[in-house]
């Protein structure tokens, strides 16, 4: 991915979230991991590079404990393109997770360490690379010796009709919308309550770029809690900024006055005038803001 959002804004953090991913992507549904089983895990590993020491933070890390056994830890990454080297980065991160039980803890306190990579593109699947041998192009001598490594990825947007069913927490919401826009390019809302809405119209803005979706609880008063709620408001904005750009020209065409135009969109001159120098038109000669 490229910009990420800090941790406590993905959805995936919420524990009743996170469990729901790995039960149905894992165990097909199955009710295997509860969320009062779960706890934050170290998210950053640490390399060092000819320039210095860096650090790089997995999206979302937990641990799997049931009553003081810890099973396993399970880490969680988002990505909206095709990452030509994510086994080796994937890699680096699961040997960080061993390394840490080496220095902290004891020989019967060893855990596996499970990642799941969740791809939101919609043009295709992710394909190649699902494997530390996908990176390199190995000599055949070399091939008895070399350790492959692979991947788990799950493309979201590919999901069936019946996977998608089976999560019961929000997650549920952000999979149908990524696999409708897939199918039909287009996105048929349900009245189904969200349990987390910041959380999820985070998410949703961050992995589509739309930042609507985080602007939506501004746009009205009055908090969302369905996506019909959302996309209603995400419309009525468009509408709004559809008539005022229609304002805008007609007032960089001379054809309509700025009072009137102001008036039309429920505005001040001032306002007015600041909001179509910002959209980009030209404000007309003998206009001023004041």
């Amino acid at each position: 991915m490229g910009t990420k959002d800090i941790t406590e804004n993905y959805l995936e953090a919420y524990n009743d979230v996170f469990a729901d991913i790995v039960n149905v992507l894992l165990f097909q549904g199955e009710k295997i991991i509860i969320p009062e089983q779960l706890t934050n895990a170290v998210s950053k590993a640490v390399y060092k590079a000819d320039d210095g020491l860096h650090e790089e933070e997995r999206d979302i890390s937990k641990y799997w404990s049931v009553g003081n056994i810890r099973i396993a830890i399970y880490g969680i990454e988002n990505q909206t393109d095709i990452h030509p080297y994510m086994p080796l980065r994937l890699m680096g991160y699961d040997g960080a997770s061993y390394r840490e039980q080496l220095l902290t803890g004891t020989p019967k306190e060893k855990y596996p360490v499970i990642t799941l990579v969740l791809y939101f593109g919609t043009e295709r699947p992710w394909g190649s690379p699902l494997a530390l041998s996908d990176c390199f192009n190995i000599p055949k001598k070399l091939t008895p010796y070399f350790s492959d490594y692979r991947i788990n990825v799950f493309n979201i947007a590919f999901l069936s009709d019946e996977t998608i069913g089976q999560f019961t927490s929000d997650f549920r919401i952000v999979a149908d919308y990524f696999s409708q826009m897939r199918k039909k390019m287009d996105y048929k809302p349900s009245s189904e309550q969200i349990v987390h809405v910041d959380a999820v119209l985070k998410m949703m803005s961050l992995m589509t770029g739309d930042d609507r979706f985080i602007e939506v609880q501004q746009m009205e008063k009055g908090e969302v809690h369905t996506m019909c709620e959302v996309m209603d408001r995400i419309e009525r904005k468009g509408q709004v900024e559809g008539q005022k750009n229609t304002l805008f020209r007609l007032v960089e065409k001379g054809k309509l006055d700025v009072t009137d135009a102001a008036q039309d969109a429920g505005l001040s001159d001032e306002e007015f005038l600041s909001q179509m120098e910002s959209a980009g038109y030209k404000i007309p000669a003998l206009v001023s803001y004041f």
